[in-house]
Protein backbone atom coordinates (compact mmCIF):
# COMPACT_ATOMS: atom_id res chain seq x y z
CA UNK A 1 0.00 0.00 0.00
CA UNK A 2 1.32 3.54 -0.67
CA UNK A 3 0.17 6.91 -0.07
CA UNK A 4 -0.94 8.79 -2.93
CA UNK A 5 -0.76 12.29 -3.99
CA UNK A 6 -4.35 14.18 -3.95
CA UNK A 7 -4.98 16.16 -6.77
CA UNK A 8 -6.08 19.74 -5.34
CA UNK A 9 -8.65 22.31 -7.43
CA UNK A 10 -8.60 23.54 -10.12
CA UNK A 11 -6.81 20.03 -11.48
CA UNK A 12 -8.69 19.35 -14.46
CA UNK A 13 -9.40 15.85 -13.69
CA UNK A 14 -11.96 16.71 -10.96
CA UNK A 15 -14.21 18.81 -13.13
CA UNK A 16 -15.04 15.56 -15.06
CA UNK A 17 -17.58 13.04 -15.04
CA UNK A 18 -15.77 9.82 -13.88
CA UNK A 19 -16.26 6.04 -16.25
CA UNK A 20 -17.92 3.47 -14.62
CA UNK A 21 -15.84 0.46 -12.95
CA UNK A 22 -16.20 -2.27 -15.38
CA UNK A 23 -14.41 -5.46 -13.21
CA UNK A 24 -14.58 -4.28 -9.36
CA UNK A 25 -11.58 -6.56 -8.40
CA UNK A 26 -9.38 -4.48 -10.39
CA UNK A 27 -9.96 -1.46 -8.52
CA UNK A 28 -9.16 -3.40 -5.16
CA UNK A 29 -5.53 -2.23 -4.91
CA UNK A 30 -6.46 1.40 -5.69
CA UNK A 31 -8.88 1.30 -3.09
CA UNK A 32 -6.24 0.39 -0.65
CA UNK A 33 -3.84 2.81 -1.51
CA UNK A 34 -7.29 5.47 -1.37
CA UNK A 35 -7.75 4.33 1.86
CA UNK A 36 -4.16 4.39 3.33
CA UNK A 37 -4.18 8.40 1.77
CA UNK A 38 -7.33 9.43 2.86
CA UNK A 39 -6.30 8.28 6.74
CA UNK A 40 -2.97 9.90 6.43
CA UNK A 41 -4.62 13.23 5.23
CA UNK A 42 -6.46 12.62 7.19
CA UNK A 43 -9.81 13.06 6.01
CA UNK A 44 -13.08 10.76 6.36
CA UNK A 45 -13.79 10.52 2.44
CA UNK A 46 -11.75 10.56 -0.94
CA UNK A 47 -12.67 9.97 -4.75
CA UNK A 48 -10.82 8.17 -7.26
CA UNK A 49 -10.65 11.80 -9.28
CA UNK A 50 -9.11 13.50 -6.42
CA UNK A 51 -5.89 10.92 -6.59
CA UNK A 52 -6.24 11.48 -10.56
CA UNK A 53 -8.28 8.18 -11.17
CA UNK A 54 -11.33 9.23 -13.24
CA UNK A 55 -13.36 6.12 -12.24
CA UNK A 56 -16.70 5.86 -9.94
CA UNK A 57 -14.85 4.56 -6.66
CA UNK A 58 -14.52 6.27 -3.69
CA UNK A 59 -14.22 5.28 0.22
CA UNK A 60 -14.92 6.54 3.09
CA UNK A 61 -14.63 6.09 7.14
CA UNK A 62 -17.04 8.58 9.22
CA UNK A 63 -16.12 7.16 11.95
CA UNK A 64 -12.35 6.26 12.64
CA UNK A 65 -11.28 9.90 14.05
CA UNK A 66 -13.85 9.53 17.08
CA UNK A 67 -13.72 5.79 17.43
CA UNK A 68 -12.97 2.50 15.95
CA UNK A 69 -12.02 2.37 12.21
CA UNK A 70 -14.83 1.59 9.58
CA UNK A 71 -14.02 1.33 6.38
CA UNK A 72 -16.51 1.56 3.36
CA UNK A 73 -15.15 1.48 -0.37
CA UNK A 74 -18.11 1.83 -2.89
CA UNK A 75 -17.49 0.84 -6.35
CA UNK A 76 -19.94 2.28 -8.77
CA UNK A 77 -21.87 3.65 -6.46
CA UNK A 78 -25.85 5.60 -6.84
CA UNK A 79 -27.25 7.28 -4.64
CA UNK A 80 -31.09 5.29 -5.29
CA UNK A 81 -33.01 7.68 -2.54
CA UNK A 82 -32.79 10.71 -0.53
CA UNK A 83 -34.85 12.66 1.92
CA UNK A 84 -36.62 15.79 0.17
CA UNK A 85 -35.20 18.24 2.69
CA UNK A 86 -31.67 19.75 2.34
CA UNK A 87 -29.82 20.36 5.68
CA UNK A 88 -26.54 22.63 4.68
CA UNK A 89 -23.60 22.29 6.88
CA UNK A 90 -19.55 22.44 7.24
CA UNK A 91 -17.99 20.48 4.82
CA UNK A 92 -14.20 20.38 3.91
CA UNK A 93 -12.31 18.83 0.80
CA UNK A 94 -8.87 17.17 1.00
CA UNK A 95 -8.55 18.55 -2.52
CA UNK A 96 -9.30 22.23 -1.73
CA UNK A 97 -7.38 22.27 1.52
CA UNK A 98 -8.36 25.00 3.89
CA UNK A 99 -11.73 25.56 2.69
CA UNK A 100 -14.61 25.01 5.07
CA UNK A 101 -17.97 25.69 3.35
CA UNK A 102 -21.60 25.65 4.09
CA UNK A 103 -22.90 23.19 1.85
CA UNK A 104 -26.62 21.75 1.83
CA UNK A 105 -27.88 17.95 1.73
CA UNK A 106 -29.95 15.30 1.41
CA UNK A 107 -30.26 14.48 6.09
CA UNK A 108 -30.46 10.66 4.73
CA UNK A 109 -29.57 9.04 1.52
CA UNK A 110 -29.88 5.12 0.49
CA UNK A 111 -26.64 4.42 -1.39
CA UNK A 112 -26.15 1.15 -3.50
CA UNK A 113 -22.48 -0.23 -4.39
CA UNK A 114 -20.25 -3.11 -5.40
CA UNK A 115 -17.57 -4.11 -2.86
CA UNK A 116 -13.79 -4.71 -4.33
CA UNK A 117 -15.01 -8.30 -4.10
CA UNK A 118 -18.07 -8.27 -6.10
CA UNK A 119 -20.96 -8.08 -3.67
CA UNK A 120 -24.03 -6.26 -4.14
CA UNK A 121 -24.62 -3.82 -1.49
CA UNK A 122 -27.76 -1.19 -0.40
CA UNK A 123 -27.61 0.83 2.78
CA UNK A 124 -29.59 3.78 4.19
CA UNK A 125 -26.93 6.33 5.43
CA UNK A 126 -27.79 9.21 7.87
CA UNK A 127 -25.82 11.89 9.89
CA UNK A 128 -22.35 12.28 8.56
CA UNK A 129 -22.14 9.14 6.65
CA UNK A 130 -25.08 10.80 3.90
CA UNK A 131 -22.87 13.82 4.01
CA UNK A 132 -19.51 12.04 3.77
CA UNK A 133 -21.68 9.96 0.43
CA UNK A 134 -22.80 12.68 -1.33
CA UNK A 135 -19.97 14.49 -1.25
CA UNK A 136 -17.49 12.06 -2.84
CA UNK A 137 -20.60 10.76 -4.83
CA UNK A 138 -20.55 14.53 -6.47
CA UNK A 139 -16.67 14.28 -7.42
CA UNK A 140 -17.56 10.92 -9.31
CA UNK A 141 -19.93 13.63 -11.16
CA UNK A 142 -16.72 16.71 -11.48
CA UNK A 143 -18.67 18.47 -9.19
CA UNK A 144 -16.73 19.85 -6.10
CA UNK A 145 -17.48 21.71 -2.94
CA UNK A 146 -17.77 25.05 -4.60
CA UNK A 147 -20.22 23.83 -7.20
CA UNK A 148 -22.47 23.30 -4.37
CA UNK A 149 -23.18 26.57 -2.61
CA UNK A 150 -23.98 30.21 -4.14
CA UNK A 151 -22.33 32.91 -6.07
CA UNK A 152 -21.38 35.02 -3.25
CA UNK A 153 -20.02 32.27 -1.24
CA UNK A 154 -18.14 30.87 -4.23
CA UNK A 155 -16.25 34.30 -4.77
CA UNK A 156 -15.07 34.51 -1.45
CA UNK A 157 -14.16 30.92 -0.69
CA UNK A 158 -12.27 30.97 -3.91
CA UNK A 159 -10.65 34.31 -2.88
CA UNK A 160 -9.65 32.69 0.22
CA UNK A 161 -8.14 29.40 -1.12
CA UNK A 162 -5.87 31.59 -3.75
CA UNK A 163 -5.04 33.99 -1.29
Amino acid sequence: MSVLPIRRWPDPVLSRPCAPVSDASEVAALAQDMLETMYAAPGRGLAAPQVGVALRLFVMDVTWKEGAPSPVVCVNPEIVESAAERVAGPEGCLSIPGVTAEVPRAPWIVLRWTTPEGALREERLEGPAAICAQHEYDHLDGIVTFDRIGAEQRAALEAEYAG
